[in-house]
């Protein structure tokens, strides 16, 4: 179990509320309770790449970057997540991964990433049996272990092929903070 950023802050994250968070759940003795993970969800980096394509967290939310953020959620004893989606922008419409799955792979293993929500945004129609095998290989080649969800919102049959791809997957679209939301989705 974990805690994500989404559905409280959406894109209203930066660094001072992530350490606050962490702090909290060790507080409320949340830890004790099986929560492990604290995944930053969309907003976290910006739009554009740098010139060698690697993400950009947000410099003005993000100054210190992501690495201090993994150590610090490290050294309370959990794991730190982040979000990506497997097309060309996140749905927030900052930078996705599709293309850049090895890049982006190998700079959430160096900063101590264990989690890794992989979205379903702007996908450019690209087959998701294409889309998300190429991040998981890009994963299981850091060498480290990231879990690896797949948040494909239960589009293209994810049942027929997740299993063998992901350590989780979606079978529906978003749950928002209504019935209807929860009643959509149970249908």
């Amino acid at each position: 179990m974990g805690w994500n950023t989404w559905n409280k802050f959406g894109c209203s994250i930066d660094e001072t509320l992530i350490y606050e968070s962490v702090d909290q759940i060790i507080e409320f003795g949340l830890n004790e309770l099986g929560y492990q993970y604290v995944n930053l969800d969309d907003c976290w980096h910006l739009l554009e790449r740098d010139s060698q394509g690697h993400l950009v967290p947000d410099p003005e939310h993000f100054p210190n970057g992501m690495k201090p953020i993994g150590d610090y959620i490290h050294n309370k004893g959990l794991k730190f997540g982040i979000y990506s989606s497997a097309g060309t922008m996140t749905c927030a419409q900052k930078a996705g991964s599709l293309g850049y799955e090895t890049i982006d792979a190998t700079d959430w293993a160096s900063w101590g990433v264990d989690y890794l929500k992989y979205d379903n945004c702007f996908n450019n129609s690209v087959p998701a049996t294409i889309r998300y095998p190429a991040m998981r290989d890009a994963l299981n080649a850091t060498g480290r272990p990231i879990f690896y969800s797949i948040c494909n919102w239960g589009e293209e049959e994810t049942w027929k092929w997740a299993p063998e791809t992901g350590n989780s997957w979606r079978t529906t679209q978003d749950i928002f903070d209504g019935w209807a939301s929860i009643e959509y989705n149970f249908k």
